[in-house]
Formats: C-alpha cells, sequence, structure tokens
C-alpha cells in the first residue's frame, strides 16, 4: 500500500469534507488505519489530512465529531508530531463541547499523546492544560478517565528520569498542612507541572481574563488545578498570579470568582506567608479594591496558624489603616473586609488577642456604614467570635477592654468632623452598641459632645450627634448612666451642650437641632436623672428656651416642651416672680388653639399646675388681671368642639376657682348663654358653689 500512500491522502482529504456524514465517519477509520499500518512511511503524508480534519472537527453530528478527534489522534500520534500545534485550539474548543462523549474523545486522545508521542517532551506544556482541563468535567467517567492518564503520565515520567527525581523520592517529606478533601498529586505530577508552569501560566492567566464566560470558568478551574500540583513552585509566579486573582476576583461570574478565591487559598498554603504578604499589602498602600481583599482573606484561609502567627500584627495593622477599613462604603467592599477579619479569627484563633484593638476598630467601622441589617448581624456575630477565642463572656466584655482607646481613636479628629466624616457614625456605634460599657467612659463621651456641639459647628453633624445622646438618654441606666455617674455630668450636658443648641436659628436643620435639644432635656426629666434639685439650679438658663420651644413648628417639639415646662412649675413655680408668670401662662395659652390633641391637652395640664403655684405664690396679689384674663380664655376653650378638650380645661377651671371664685362665677355667667354645651359652665358654678358652702 506504501506505493499508493500519496493517492490513498488525496483521496481522503476529499472524502473527508463529504456532504454525507457517514462518508465521513468511514474516512476517519480510513485515515486512522493507514497511520497505524504504515507509521514508517504515513508521516510524509500526515499533514496534508490535518487541514480537512479540522474542517470537519465542529460538524453537527456529534458522532461525526468523536471519529474525527480519534483520527486526528492516530493521525498525529503516528505522523509528523509538528501538527500537534495545528490542532490544539481546535481540540482545547472541543472540551467546551456539550456532548460527554467528544469531550471524552478528546482527554482519550490527549492521555495518549502524553504517553506515547515520540515528542511529546516538547509538547508538555501545551497538553497538560487540556488533560487536567477534564479534571472537571461534569461528568465523572471523563473525569475519572483524566484522572487515569495523569497518574499513568507522572509515573511513566518518574520512571524516566528516576536518575534527576533520586533525592526527592528519597528524602521528599508530605506537607503538614493540606487543603482538605484533596489527595496530593504524585511525584511525578507534580514535577510535570512545576516545570512546566512558567509556560502555561501566561496564557492561562489570559484566558482567565477572556470575554467568552465558559472560557473564563475553565481556566479559573484549571488554575486551581495546576497550583495544587505545584506546591511551593508557586512562589517564582506570585506576581503574575495575584495581577491574575486580582482581577478574576471582580468577575461578575460567580463560578470564576469561587474558583479564584480557591486557588488564592492554596496560595496561603503552599507560599509563605513572608513572601506573599510582601506581594499582597502593597495593594493596600494605593486604593485597594474588594477583589484585594477577597484574595487576601483567602490566603489567610489557606495558611496554617503556626505560620501565619508571626505575621498577625502586620496584618491587623494594615487591615486597620484608614485608607483601608474607611476606603468605601460599598457594601460588598466592606463584606469582603468582615470575611478577612472571619479568615484572620478562624485560623489565628487566640493569637488574635494581640490584634483584638485593631480588629475592632475595623469591625466598629464596617458596622458604621449605612447598610443592610444583614451586615451589621454579621458583625455582631464576628465580634462575638473574637470574644470567644478571647475567651471573653460576650462582645460588650471586648469593648469593655478597648472602650477608651476606642473613643481616642475616632475623637482625635473631632474638632474636624462635619456630617461627612466617617468618625461620626463610628462614634455612633461604639457608644450605641457598646450598651452598659459607655457609662465608663463618660469624661472622653461628653468630651466629644461637648466640642462637637457647639452652634458654629456642622448642622447635619451635630443633629446626628443629638440623636446618639437622645437614643442613649431613652435607656439611661442600660447606656450612660449604667455605673450611675451620669448625673454628675449633668451641669456640663445641660449648659455646655443642651442650652446653647436650643436658641433659635433659621432653617430645618436648625429647628430639627432644637427638637432634638428638647427630646434630650425630656429624656433626662423622664428617667428622673435631672432631680429637683438639679432643676432649681438650671431653670433661669433652660426656661425662656423651653417657652421658646412652645412656638416651634414641630408637633413632637410643642408636646414635649409643655410636658417640660410642667415639670419646671411643680418643682419651682411657686418661686416665679409676676414677669415669670406671665410669660410662662401667655405662650402655653396659645397651645389650646394647637392644631395637636395631644398638644392642647398637654398645655391645659400645664395651666393646671400653673394656678397651683400661684395659689401659693407671693405674687397672687399682682396677677389679679392676668388671672382674669386667663378666666376669660379658658372659658372660651371649654365650649371647644373637641369633649376631651372640654373636660381637661374644667379640671383646669377648677383648679383656678380657688384663686378669684367670685370673678370666674362673674366670667362665667356673662358667657353661660353663649355656649353651645352649657353643661360644663354649671358643672363649674355647682363646684364653686360646694367649695364655698364646705369652707364655711
Amino acid at each position: 500500500m506504501a506505493p499508493y500512500l500519496g493517492d490513498i491522502a488525496r483521496i481522503l482529504q476529499a472524502t473527508l469534507l463529504d456532504h454525507y456524514a457517514e462518508v465521513r465517519r468511514e474516512s476517519c477509520s480510513c485515515a486512522a488505519a493507514c497511520a497505524r499500518a504504515m507509521p514508517e512511511h504515513f508521516h510524509l503524508q500526515s499533514e496534508s489530512l490535518i487541514k480537512p480534519l479540522m474542517q470537519t472537527i465542529s460538524h453537527q453530528h456529534y458522532r461525526v465529531r468523536v471519529d474525527v478527534i480519534q483520527a486526528t489522534g492516530a493521525v498525529i500520534q503516528f505522523g509528523n508530531a509538528k501538527s500537534v500545534d495545528d490542532v490544539l485550539s481546535h481540540l482545547a474548543q472541543r472540551l467546551f463541547d456539550e456532548i460527554p462523549k467528544v469531550r471524552h474523545a478528546v482527554t482519550t486522545v490527549i492521555g495518549e499523546w502524553l504517553l506515547h508521542l515520540r515528542d511529546r517532551y516538547s509538547y508538555f506544556h501545551k497538553l497538560i492544560p487540556l488533560l487536567l482541563g477534564s479534571f472537571t468535567d461534569e461528568i465523572p467517567e471523563n473525569t475519572k478517565l483524566a484522572q487515569t492518564y495523569w497518574e499513568k503520565i507522572g509515573l511513566q515520567w518518574e520512571k524516566e528520569n528516576e536518575e534527576d527525581l533520586k533525592d526527592k523520592m528519597d528524602f521528599s517529606v508530605s506537607p503538614s498542612h493540606y487543603p482538605k478533601g484533596e489527595t496530593r498529586p504524585g511525584l511525578g505530577c507534580r514535577e510535570l507541572v512545576s516545570r512546566n508552569l512558567s509556560k502555561i501560566l501566561p496564557g492561562l492567566c489570559h484566558d482567565i481574563t477572556d470575554w467568552v464566560e465558559s472560557t473564563r470558568i475553565k481556566a479559573s478551574q484549571l488554575l486551581y488545578t495546576l497550583l495544587l500540583h505545584a506546591e511551593d513552585h508557586i512562589t517564582q509566579h506570585m506576581e503574575l498570579l495575584l495581577r491574575t486573582l486580582y482581577q478574576a476576583c471582580s468577575d461578575e461570574e460567580s463560578e470564576v470568582v469561587k474558583n479564584s478565591v480557591q486557588a488564592a487559598e492554596l496560595i496561603g498554603t503552599f507560599v509563605s506567608p513572608k513572601v506573599s504578604l510582601k506581594l499582597i499589602t502593597p495593594a493596600f498602600e494605593q486604593t485597594p479594591k474588594a477583589s484585594c481583599v477577597m484574595v487576601l482573606a483567602a490566603v489567610i484561609r489557606g495558611s496554617p496558624k503556626e505560620i501565619l502567627q508571626p505575621h498577625v500584627t502586620q496584618l491587623g495593622n494594615t487591615l486597620s489603616q484608614a485608607g483601608v477599613c474607611q476606603r468605601s462604603e460599598e457594601v460588598f467592599y466592606m463584606e469582603q473586609l468582615l470575611y478577612c477579619i472571619q479568615a484572620l479569627i478562624e485560623v489565628c484563633q487566640e493569637d488574635c488577642k494581640e490584634i483584638s484593638l485593631q480588629l475592632m476598630k475595623v469591625l466598629v467601622t464596617i458596622m458604621a456604614i449605612p447598610s443592610s441589617q444583614d451586615l451589621k448581624e454579621k458583625v455582631e456575630i464576628t465580634m462575638s467570635s473574637l470574644a470567644e477565642v478571647r475567651q471573653l463572656e460576650s462582645f460588650h466584655c471586648l469593648y469593655k477592654q478597648h472602650i477608651m482607646q476606642l473613643l481616642e481613636w475616632v475623637s482625635v479628629s473631632c474638632e474636624g468632623w462635619t456630617c461627612y466624616s466617617p468618625e461620626v457614625l463610628q462614634f455612633e456605634v461604639i457608644t450605641t452598641h457598646s450598651g452598659p460599657v459607655i457609662g465608663e467612659a463618660l469624661d472622653d463621651f461628653v468630651l466629644v459632645l461637648k466640642t462637637c456641639l457647639q452652634p458654629n459647628r456642622d448642622p447635619q453633624m451635630r443633629l446626628k450627634l443629638f440623636t446618639v445622646l437622645s437614643q442613649l438618654l431613652q435607656k439611661a441606666s442600660e447606656t450612660i448612666n449604667s455605673q450611675g455617674l451620669f448625673p454628675s455630668y449633668l451641669e456640663t450636658v445641660i449648659k455646655d451642650i443642651l442650652a446653647p443648641n436650643l436658641q433659635w436659628h433659621a432653617g430645618r436643620t436648625a429647628a430639627a437641632i432644637r427638637a432634638t435639644a428638647v427630646l434630650c432635656l425630656w429624656a433626662l426629666i423622664h428617667c428622673e436623672m435631672l432631680s429637683p434639685k438639679e432643676i432649681l439650679k438650671v431653670k433661669d438658663e433652660l426656661m425662656p428656651q423651653v417657652i421658646a420651644s412652645l412656638d416651634e413648628d414641630s408637633k413632637i417639639t410643642r408636646l414635649m416642651a409643655c410636658r417640660i415646662v410642667d415639670v419646671f412649675l411643680k418643682v419651682c413655680g411657686r418661686q416665679f416672680d409676676v414677669d415669670k408668670f406671665k410669660n410662662t401662662y401667655t405662650e402655653v395659652l396659645k397651645r389650646l388653639d394647637d392644631a395637636s390633641s395631644d398638644v392642647r391637652l398637654a398645655a391645659a395640664h400645664t395651666l393646671a399646675n400653673w394656678f397651683k403655684c400661684l395659689k401659693d405664690s407671693d405674687v397672687k396679689s399682682s396677677m389679679e388681671g392676668h388671672v382674669e384674663f386667663l378666666y376669660q380664655e379658658l372659658l372660651v376653650h371649654l365650649d371647644d368642639p373637641d369633649e376631651n378638650l372640654q373636660k381637661a380645661v374644667l379640671e383646669v377651671l377648677k383648679e383656678g376657682s380657688i384663686l378669684y371664685p367670685d370673678l370666674l362665677v362673674r366670667e362665667i355667667e356673662g358667657v353661660v348663654h353663649k355656649h353651645q354645651t352649657p353643661v360644663y359652665c354649671n358643672q363649674l358654678l355647682h363646684h364653686i358653689q360646694s367649695a364655698k358652702e364646705s369652707a364655711l
């Protein structure tokens, strides 16, 4: 047959492109048979068959594709091996074929070439990636086939290079730390990858950033397999690997990210932290991306505890830098930062004690960003984990150990805070999340408030801090007064913080600040921290501003102001002079016309206490004209459409009737015939008559 081989080749070139699929399949069988039958002559004609075979390799019938792949394997194995370069890209594409039998055929051909191709040593770096790519095939049979071939290839190469590998075979020690669930490849397999990695990686790293999604996924899977084989030989390729992983970890395809993270974990397993961290941390000195943090977290997770221990302080300092933990409010970035902290705690365990403060700074910063409740819960769980490895009862114990340092950390720049300063949000987290612990750091806490809540500071920032103070005062016994020490700071809080912010300034933000300041004052009174004795000290400073707040636009501010005036009257109203009595009742009386029924009722209750105070006051005789006017105004409201207000005003007039009963009777008789519901006037007259009779 040898003399006719040229004719046979020309015939096959034509029939391999025949329109009929069965003819193509038979042609493939003939080509393979010729290659095996006449290897010593076939190599002269083999190259002529490559082009038609590659034109047929993507045929629509999968059986044709399988036969073409098998024929290609035989034609090159028994023909001219130089044709490997011409067919590799086509075979690589078939590894993405949706038909498992096609991928099976590719795996078989590549495996056979790696075992038997005459010039296989020259093509290891091109063939190995294709065979290892089948390790992650979705069909277990294909995976098993690739692994079986690879094991044989490794053993064969080991035997062929026994002299070179003698020392490694005799003295090689298995690594003490190895990825869970993985079986360590044989020495020959590991050496094959290590020696060819420098030729494989550049192309692979390019494919990981390819525009085709399936290519990126396959390349990321292969990268993991290669690094598992390369072990500590990864070290010399770290710069290229890290650049690739930073890009791959920001891929929109989750499978690429997952595989890349697993590959990064192998860096932690096999590369000394002294090397890996030296190359990773410079990325944090510039503008770190979420993918950089993701890679670092993976490297930490893959590292053995005892190897990572000397670098714990460096890691803590790097992560707690303002340029790292305050770089972005992007939730995804902060999540990766959180996973990095979790990895450190999980791997280093009790060694985290020496960086406990740095970790708390990062966790506080993550919790401070406006984000979902889910992220805040994850942060709290991480804090609890840190407390657990430090053998503390809860994360509150962490705050107890670090509260002074944390407050000092955020307050260093408090003189320059604005509403955009991240320190404001960090301060909020530290004070509200530390629970009872903040009650042990009142010096620093009050100093920050005093510095930042001056009227000349940024209004939005002041509003934020007042809101924080209001929240804490609502649960004072569980927060700022947990140690019973807050009353000793009341004078500073009222005179230097609340009073200046109760003064009127134009604008909505200024109004909101006044509203929150009034709420804080009411909280102090309501939780009885502001005792009668303390009220007497501050009444002259606060009373005019609280009365002015009765005219605020905010309903809640007017309501709280009414209640505060009511308390002030009870405590020190009997000591008021004529002007204070007059100013108080005139402003409170206006609130009986308020749009809110709650405010109207609170105003009525306050006026009842006003009458009680005046009854025992030394200036009662000077107030008769004002009392007469007040009787007249209250009688108007006694006929209010709101029945609840009518009843409240009736109680006010009953209380006030003790002062000048005859005067009140005359006023009632002058208006009773005008009232739509005179029943309340009659009840009042009856009350006054009964009081006179009981006095006799």
